[in-house]
Order: C-alpha cells, then structure tokens, then sequence
C-alpha cells in the first residue's frame, strides 16, 4: 500500500512537471509576434567612411510562452551603406533561430557604415531591419543622414588657399598654416577636428561668416551623448586654434567655435602695434580649460561671447585688448568653476622687462558661477572697465565707469535642463545701460543681425534684448 502510495506521487510530480513544460514551451501562434521600443532607429548626421556610434532597440515578448525568430536581418535596401548587428551580445548581419523566454525581452545594437554619397549636401539612407516571426514578417525602419566630407590629415597649409562650404572639412592631427600665406574661410565653412586634432597658424586666417551663414569650428562627433542631448555640451572633444608668431592679421567674423580642449590662443612676440587677432561677431564657448587666451599681443574682440569653462573664460598675459560689446560668462556644465571668469595681469619677459597690459573692456557683461576678474589692484594696471555688468558689489573708481553693479543680466540659461543661452531676459539689468558713444560701427548688429541702436538705448554684452511673450518666458 505504501509502495502504490509513492507511485501515484511520483507520477502526479511528473505531471505536473510536464504540463509545466508544454505551458513555458514555444508558441507558434501567428498572433504572437514581436513588440519594439520604437520603430525607428534613426542615426544623426553620419560623416561617410566612418563608422557610426552605436545605437540600441529593445525587442520584447509579451507571450506566456518562448517565441523562436525564425530570421533577423537588414533588408539591403541601401545601396550607399550598411546597417550592421549585434543581437544580445552576438555580432553578425543576420541571425536565426533566436529565442525570446516568455514576457523577457532582447536588445538589439545597430551600427551604421555609409559610403561616400558623391553629394555636397548631407543625404538620406533608409533600410529596414526585419524580423520574421511564426510566419509574420515585422520591421523597424532604419535612417542616417550622410556627408561627405573633405579630409585633411596633418596637412600644412604652404600657399594661399581658400575653403568654401560645399562640404565640411575634416580635420586630423594639426593643420598649419605657414608664414606668409593666408587660409580664407568662406561663409558657411564648417571645420570638424577629430580627436586631439588642431589648428596651428603662424600666417593668417581670415574667417568671412554672416549672421544667416556663420562659420563653425567643432569636433566631429554629431550624433548625440543620450537621448537629446547633443554632443555640443562636451568640451574636450579636438584640441584648439593656435595663433603662434609671426602670425597677423587674423580677422574671423561670425565664427563658433565649441568644444575644444584648449580654446582660441594668440601670441605674437610683443607686437601691439598691429592687431594680431580680430574677432566679430564670435562665440568660443565650451573648453576644457580657457576659450581665449592671450599674451603680449593686440586683440579686439567686438560683439562676441566667451563662455563655458573649466579653468578662466579668457586669460590676457600682457599687450594690448579692446573688448566690446562681449559677454564673457560661466557656468561650465561638468564642474563648478572656481577661478576668475576673466584672469588679467602683466607679464615678465625673460630679460626682466615688464610687458604691460594695456586694456579695455566697454558695453560687457562679464557674469557667472564665479568671480568676475582675478583679485589685484587696478591702481597697479592700464585696465579699464566702463559701462560693465557686474553680479558683485562694488563702486566706480578711474578703473571701473559707469558701471553696473550687483546686477543680474538674467540669461535664457538653464543649466540643469542643458540649456546655455546667454542672450537677455526680459528682466535684465543689461537692458539700455550701454554708452552708445563706445560701440564701434562694427558692432552695430549683433551676430543674430539685430540692430543696437533701434530704440537709441543701448544693450550691454553681446545680444540685444529682444522681448519674449510673457507665455513663452522659461
């Protein structure tokens, strides 16, 4: 009696176990299909012969029951690039017989090659990425924009040259220009660097942007960190633009410039009886250490924004500066910044001599996480400071005129949302507090094409204050 006992359990046991495996067995139900997290995976702009980031989908079962997918693969359809895998940690360009346990789910990464387009203009490629499950054919589309691109791989510049904006240049190692030639930049060039690459120029650049076709200096990542979050917020990404002597003349009008390593850098053996570099209607913005940094020569800079650093926003070591119509401000995104936005001295030459600096600074904001100018006396100093926006206390004195203090220009920037916009709000303390007496002809406009002097009363920093709808106000 008990050894029949014992059967009849083991037997209910057994099932019970089998009963348990035909419920967690494969379904072939035409009604169970795949489900996905989009329907598009779609690249940013992809610059053609080099592989793309890596992007990811998710594919889910939300049967009971294990799915077989009989076929994964791209279509093919592209006949400028190609779409290649990784399925759940797999390489390969099509895959078969994959398994999805019940309610689980798979990822998917997807990377893209394009070959060159033969076009200027950046131009669509579309594939789809197909799945066929129990007979039932599904699909997620797959997108990238390509551009060609112009190479230029540590290439010196040794006769005048220019580039137009058919396509942009690609950029590896360090470009020179030489002594002596002149590298001219039509409006709407765009220059992408690669990692660690730079700019050098020992001869002359001249920069020709406009307010509708402004030039761009930047790393050539274009796609996105995450989500849509643009790869515009990381600094570091190429190395900089290096004005090393004899270098003169340099004149770049409507340029951005973004995510260097070093910034914009400028010397020129002492010489302040010529201008060595004139920028108008310039943004240097996102560095990983100083977006302008200057010694001993003679700068202008008119109608630009300097911001966005890691160590000093600009950094002026002797000569001669002209500042209008600029706002140099920080609130650096990946530290809380703790020097000077503007750093400022003379310099020693090697002989023992003292290089003074000669400066001044009109209609500027000069605002942000941290101090405004390193601390020193100015008694000391040929720097002048009139009509500027200061957040700190302080008094006019022969150094600071008429200027603006414990103010607040109230800039369009969120830093927590990863917006950095430094035109005004519509409660600055910039609005009309400029003399119109020092805003040069050349600053007239700001780099949006606004007029200064509609109203007769003059903005401070780079930006005119156009007044936003109240509903529209962040």
């Amino acid at each position: 009696m008990k050894h029949s006992s014992w059967i009849v359990v083991v037997l209910l046991i057994l099932v019970t176990s089998f009963s348990s495996c035909i419920e967690d067995g494969f379904t072939t139900s035409s009604s169970d299909v795949l489900a996905f997290n989009k329907d598009t995976v779609a690249f940013d702009t992809v610059i053609t012969k080099i592989g793309t980031a890596t992007k990811q989908m998710v594919v889910y079962n939300h049967s009971k029951k294990q799915v077989n997918i009989s076929s994964i693969k791209v279509a093919g359809l592209a006949q400028k690039g190609h779409f290649h895998l990784n399925v759940d940690g797999v390489r390969g360009d099509e895959f078969h017989d994959v398994e999805i346990r019940g309610n689980d789910s798979i990822y998917i990464f997807i990377e893209a090659y394009l070959d060159e387009m033969e076009k200027d203009e950046p131009t669509l490629l579309e594939d789809r990425l197909e799945f066929v499950t129990n007979g039932v054919t599904q699909s997620v589309l797959l997108s990238a924009w390509g551009q060609d691109v112009i190479r230029i791989s540590g290439d010196t510049i040794s006769r005048n040259m220019r580039f137009s904006s058919d396509k942009p240049y690609l950029i590896y190692d360090t470009m020179f220009v030489s002594p002596g030639v002149t590298l001219t930049l039509d409006a709407g060039t765009t220059l992408l660097f690669h990692d660690k690459a730079a700019m050098r120029c020992a001869g002359r650049l001249l920069a020709n942007g406009t307010a509708e076709e402004p030039i761009t200096f930047r790393g050539d990542r274009l796609d996105h960190v995450v989500g849509e979050i643009s790869f515009d917020i990381m600094s570091g990404q190429w190395g900089g633009v290096i004005f090393t002597p004899p270098t003169m003349g340099n004149v770049l009008k409507h340029v951005v410039m973004k995510g260097s390593s070093i910034g914009m850098h400028c010397s020129a053996y002492g010489d302040t009886t010529q201008c060595a570099l004139k920028l108008v209607n310039c943004v240097l913005t996102n560095s990983a250490s100083t977006c302008l940094a200057t010694a001993t020569c003679y700068v202008q800079a008119i109608g630009c924004e300097f911001s966005d650093a890691a160590e000093e926003v600009a950094y002026f070591a002797g000569g001669k500066l002209k500042m209008s119509q600029c706002t140099f401000t920080n609130y650096y995104l990946f530290i809380a910044p703790t020097l000077p936005i503007i750093n400022i001295f003379d310099v020693e030459y090697t002989d023992g001599t003292i290089g003074k600096i000669k400066a001044y600074f009109d209609n500027c904001i000069i605002y942000g996480l941290s101090s405004e100018i390193n601390e020193a006396n100015l008694d000391d100093f040929d720097v002048y400071m009139r009509y500027c926006l200061f957040k700190s206390s302080g008094n006019d004195d022969d150094h600071f005129i008429n200027c603006v203090w414990e103010a607040d220009p109230c800039f369009l920037t969120v830093r927590d949302e990863y917006i950095f916009d430094y035109r005004l709000g519509n409660e600055s303390d910039a609005i009309g507090k400029g003399n119109p007496d020092l805003c040069p002809s050349e600053a007239r406009y700001d780099r949006f094409g606004n007029d200064r002097l509609t109203n007769g009363a003059l903005d401070l920093g780079a930006y005119v204050w156009i007044p936003i709808p109240e509903d529209e106000e962040q």
